[in-house]
């Protein structure tokens, strides 16, 4: 059964545990986390302006709404700010800055009514994160920029918490996804061409659960959770920001929620890095979950050479 916790005060131990078992936490917004909707709101609105971000769309032809996300995106993950405020926000939300290591944080959005959901602004169709080659220890953390709706948000669909659901991931690698994915984001307009993991049967989107919380709130789920975009209707684009983290305690202990149905191969073990000094995880605890690395692939992508 999946339970939501509000503001809950249990231990971060404890949290990972229910987390790992399907339930769902939501916080209020922290001091870190609305410094990070700040200087996403910042860096929003110089790179739309004059024009209201959440509105340009309806001003804007999809190509150029497209070319300015291209320069807006990467320049929110890679912002100094971003990876201070980060450990940050986890140490004010309990977890352990020894412990605990993290992915940069994304800026993500989500179009009104169809306008653009491919590519830089891709439209997640419901989906795990351990089939795109997350660890099945990874923890997704999630806060909306400006208000959202349950008509702009995100739906999970707890039906598939222990509940195999055929999916393409035997088919994706990561490695050859920082080799040729990513890069290729800007390009998909209209129709997305790139290969990345579906269910490949029915899915049964009832009952859904879709959080609202305010600017600056925090929900955190299992990479192993089924969740997907929900179809916006608000007539404005959402904008958010997600980042996801692993426990080092339990990436050494091989802890997690249960792997019912994801045969992707490569992992993302490689992109975490710690609260207290930026380092990576070290390549022995990284072995235990590597597999695959085709001839082409790229082990942890850099934009500076990937594109």
């Amino acid at each position: 059964m999946n339970s939501i916790f509000s503001d809950s005060k249990m231990t971060d131990e404890a949290r990972r545990k229910a987390l790992y078992e399907g339930q769902l936490f939501v916080y209020s917004p922290t001091p870190s986390s609305l410094e990070l909707c700040r200087l996403a709101h910042s860096l929003s609105e110089e790179a739309f302006a004059p024009l209201d971000p959440k509105k340009a769309q309806h001003e804007l032809p999809v190509e150029k709404y497209a070319a300015v996300l291209e320069s807006l995106k990467p320049k929110f993950i890679h912002h100094p700010r971003s990876k201070e405020l980060i450990p940050l926000l986890l140490k004010e939300l309990g977890c352990d800055a020894k412990t605990t290591y993290f992915d940069v944080p994304r800026l993500r959005t989500s179009t009104s009514n169809g306008y653009l959901t491919t590519g830089i602004a891709y439209a997640f169709h419901p989906h795990r994160d351990t089939w795109y080659s997350a660890p099945q220890c990874q923890l997704n953390w999630w806060i909306p920029v400006y208000e959202i709706t349950p008509e702009n948000g995100m739906a999970f669909h707890p039906r598939y918490w222990g509940k195999a659901l055929k999916n393409g991931s035997r088919d994706y690698n990561y490695y050859r996804w920082n080799a040729e994915g990513r890069k290729a984001a800007a390009k998909q307009i209209g129709k997305d061409t790139r290969q990345q993991p579906k269910p490949e049967e029915p899915v049964e989107l009832d009952p859904q659960v879709r959080l609202v919380v305010p600017p600056g709130g925090v929900i955190i789920f299992s990479g192993a959770h089924l969740h997907s975009s929900v179809p916006n209707t608000s007539g404005y684009t959402r904008f958010s920001i997600d980042f996801r983290t692993v426990n080092l305690d339990d990436v050494r202990d091989g802890s997690g929620a249960p792997n019912i149905d994801s045969e992707c191969t490569g992992t993302t073990m490689r992109d975490y890095l710690s609260c207290e000094d930026l380092s990576r995880i070290p390549e022995e605890l990284v072995a235990k979950y590597d597999s695959e690395t085709p001839a082409d692939g790229v082990l942890i992508y850099d934009p500076n050479k990937q594109g």
